[in-house]
């Protein structure tokens, strides 16, 4: 096993004793670690680097940075219709549950909506996703 910086001891994914392959890297071999077992000793790092995290994203001013972004954006609805400008009264009245059931991990995004957008080329067109705006 391998310590990293962090202390958190890592091992390299194996099989039969040797290092697997990769098709993807163009022969490499998979150099990446496997999840680490929770023990008595890195429980407490593991719940607080996600916590902290969680934190970051759920503070106030980068809710309303992100706001600020979906709103410059200017894009459209999602399959539940609402538009831009009708976001920052549901988060006003709606903000705080959304925000617990983050925590709890309670929260499930709506499903995208599809649209085809037609390609400079004749006759082609690519899928584009839309997600509802509150989900952006």
């Amino acid at each position: 096993m391998k310590v990293t910086e962090d202390g958190i001891k890592h091992r390299k994914l194996r099989r039969e004793g040797y290092l697997q392959k990769v098709p993807a890297e163009q022969g490499g071999y998979a150099e990446a670690c496997a999840p680490s077992r929770i023990t008595e000793n890195n429980v407490a790092n593991a719940y607080s680097s996600t916590d902290r995290l969680l934190e970051k994203i759920l503070d106030k001013d980068n809710m309303n940075l992100a706001y600020k972004r979906v709103k410059s954006n200017k894009g459209a609805g999602g399959i539940d219709g609402m538009g831009v400008d009708e976001l920052l009264p549901y988060l006003k009245e709606n903000g705080q549950q959304l925000i617990q059931q983050i925590r709890d991990g309670k929260y499930r995004p709506n499903p995208v909506r599809r649209v085809e957008i037609p390609k400079e080329e004749r006759g082609k067109v690519r899928k584009l996703g839309i997600p509802t705006v509150v989900d952006r």
